[in-house]
């Protein structure tokens, strides 16, 4: 049964990005605050500024406002962006090559440090420096069964490591010092600090693209076989049922409690509470799907939407008026964490009271007195 959880609103539409040139297509988006940055396959860099409109009836809007676009000099893709705001710095990835430019004005920094020889690239989210003025950078390299690590400063590099792995990896996800790989028949997670690593399950990466996504700390969300999102710890078990997604996800984000995933069709929405699918929406030729603190963005080649989530209240209240009691006080206590405590005790002893009145009105007594108790 559904719940609307998400609705689906337009950012950036392809006349502002494109006009007339059909040729051009995004390839990436990176989001940082209000600074929405699209690569494209002309080796262009494009940064607008978000800004969210709420309408006196509650509807959401968003106006993107273009500033500059930066041509790289190459006849290639810009094929990743990575914000590193501390530094003020966007990192760039375009033909194998990991370029540093100014967030504001696109420039590159004046001293043209840059990473070479990277396939993809992902930022430590729980960096282990402890710098405050440094990124650590994990590489896949070009060199064969390779993987790398960087700590990129305002206007320099450095290699801190560089670890071997049994297979070719070709997805990679960081924690501290944990590697969540993808490699080219399984998952494993590697610490690369003590070089011990852990099988977690076999994955046919030539069949279809594997996902492996970090979704808080020690925590990993990874494609698994049979259409499954699998949860994984850096100690390699798992703490959460995995939920039932199609067999060809492209990409899959986090907004708790939801995990949400694209394939060829449609956008669906499970929740981590229950692992119950709860919404689906039609969404064809999406082929990115992202998460930045906290904001879900969609892309097709052409244009940019963002996934709005509905407040929880809201969404608890539609369930109890469904008569849905089950769901509606799992998803209440799981709203816990998003809500501040004095606010969410009051919230729930309202709930607990709705789901008692609806338990009573169907007879259902001890239920009921349970839940006014």
């Amino acid at each position: 049964m559904s719940v609307k959880a998400f609705k689906l609103v337009s950012a950036v539409e392809r006349e502002m990005l494109m006009g007339d040139k059909n040729y051009i297509n995004i390839e990436c988006i990176e989001c940082c605050g209000k600074n929405l940055y699209i690569g494209t396959n002309d080796c262009f860099i494009y940064h607008f500024l978000l800004d969210e409109k709420v309408s006196t009836a509650g509807k959401i809007s968003f106006a993107a406002t273009k500033q500059l676009h930066k041509y790289l000099g190459l006849k290639k893709p810009v094929s990743e962006l990575k914000a590193a705001s501390a530094l003020t710095r966007l990192l760039v990835l375009c033909d194998n090559t990991i370029t540093l430019v100014n967030m504001i004005n696109l420039e590159p920094v004046p001293t043209g440090a840059r990473i070479k020889g990277a396939v993809t690239f992902t930022l430590n989210e729980n960096p282990v420096s402890g710098d405050p003025f440094c990124v650590e950078v994990c590489i896949i390299s070009v060199k064969r069964r390779t993987i790398q690590m960087f700590m990129v400063f305002e206007d320099r590099v450095q290699i801190v490591k560089e670890v071997f792995t049994p297979e070719q990896p070709c997805a990679v996800a960081v924690d501290g010092h944990y590697l969540c790989l993808a490699l080219t028949t399984q998952y494993i997670i590697l610490n690369y600090n003590t070089g011990v690593s852990q099988d977690l399950f076999p994955y046919c990466s030539d069949e279809k693209r594997p996902i492996v996504k970090r979704i808080g700390r020690q925590e990993f969300l990874l494609a698994g076989p049979g259409g499954l999102g699998m949860f994984a710890t850096v100690d390699g078990i798992s703490q959460r049922a995995p939920v039932h997604w199609s067999e060809n996800v492209i990409g899959a984000a986090l907004c708790f409690p939801y995990v949400v995933a694209l394939d060829d069709e449609f956008i669906t929405v499970h929740s981590m509470l229950d692992q119950q699918q709860k919404q689906t929406l039609p969404f064809k030729e999406g082929h990115i799907l992202q998460d930045f603190e906290g904001k879900v963005i969609v892309a097709t080649n052409k244009g940019v939407y963002i996934l709005v989530p509905l407040p929880l209240e809201k969404q608890i209240q539609d369930l109890l008026a469904s008569h849905r009691v089950e769901e509606a006080l799992v998803l209440a206590k799981g709203a816990r964490r998003n809500i501040p405590k004095e606010k969410f005790q009051v919230m729930y002893k309202r709930i607990l009271q709705q789901a008692g009145f609806i338990q009573f009105a169907q007879l259902q007594f001890l239920e009921a007195k349970e839940l006014f108790r």
